[in-house]
């Protein structure tokens, strides 16, 4: 019987993730990697990321929750920055969000990969979406390939770790068909930048994903407040 190998999921708890998740678990068994970092929306992301957690069967001892004061100190985000308004609208093409936190992937890789290293798995995945996205800078292909250059210098000559990101070319309502196939419970999961409870419908982030779910000819099974 051949032995699955070994992958670290970065999971915050929002649809991308989720599915990535799903496509990991297709291949290898997953351990799954979730950050606090001060987020308007900590408590539901965390709640959504448990509960993924349970519908991937991820033993506890392969469940791991990271706090990352440090980002929410350094602020800059409209997202742990409560003096910093979530912008309301479509994603203006071209121009970097007040939700965008500030170099906030390389710390989930970091920590990721030191995980990786110690548990003995052999990739990291990531559920970081290029197109029809916010625009996140470091969400951009490049930028893993350099990370994955990182990992190769920074770790014991013997770690081999990729970085996969495989939803990274596909659009939302792309990836949204990709996980109803896959059967992913787009209910427990959360995407909304302001609200833990019911979904504001007007935030850039909410307004991809409902537009998304549209194109996919499907119904969003989370609540909003507006649409």
């Amino acid at each position: 019987m051949t032995t699955r190998p070994l992958a670290v999921v970065c999971l915050s708890g929002g649809m991308d993730s989720a599915v990535t998740a799903a496509l990991a678990k297709q291949s290898h068994e997953i351990a799954l990697l979730h950050a606090n970092y001060g987020q308007r929306t900590e408590a539901r992301e965390l709640s959504c990321f448990e509960s993924l957690a349970a519908h991937f069967s991820v033993p506890a001892e392969r469940r791991l929750v990271v706090d990352f004061t440090s980002l929410r100190q350094i602020g800059g985000s409209s997202l742990t920055d409560r003096s910093i308004a979530v912008r309301h609208g479509e994603p203006e093409e071209g121009v970097v969000p007040t939700s965008y936190v500030p170099f906030r992937n390389a710390h989930l890789l970091a920590a990721s990969t030191s995980w990786a290293e110690v548990l003995g798995a052999t990739s990291i995945w990531v559920g970081a979406v290029e197109a029809d996205s916010s625009g996140y800078p470091d969400c951009r292909p490049a930028f893993f390939a350099a990370f994955a250059e990182a990992i190769r210098l920074g770790t014991r000559a013997d770690t081999r770790i990729a970085i996969e990101t495989p939803v990274i070319g596909l659009n939302k309502a792309e990836i949204i068909r990709r996980g109803l196939a896959l059967g992913v419970p787009f209910a427990v999961t959360w995407s909304c930048y302001e609200a833990n409870d019911i979904a504001c419908g007007g935030c850039e982030s909410c307004r991809l994903r409902l537009a998304a779910f549209t194109r996919a000819g499907s119904a969003d099974p989370i609540p909003y407040l507006s649409v």
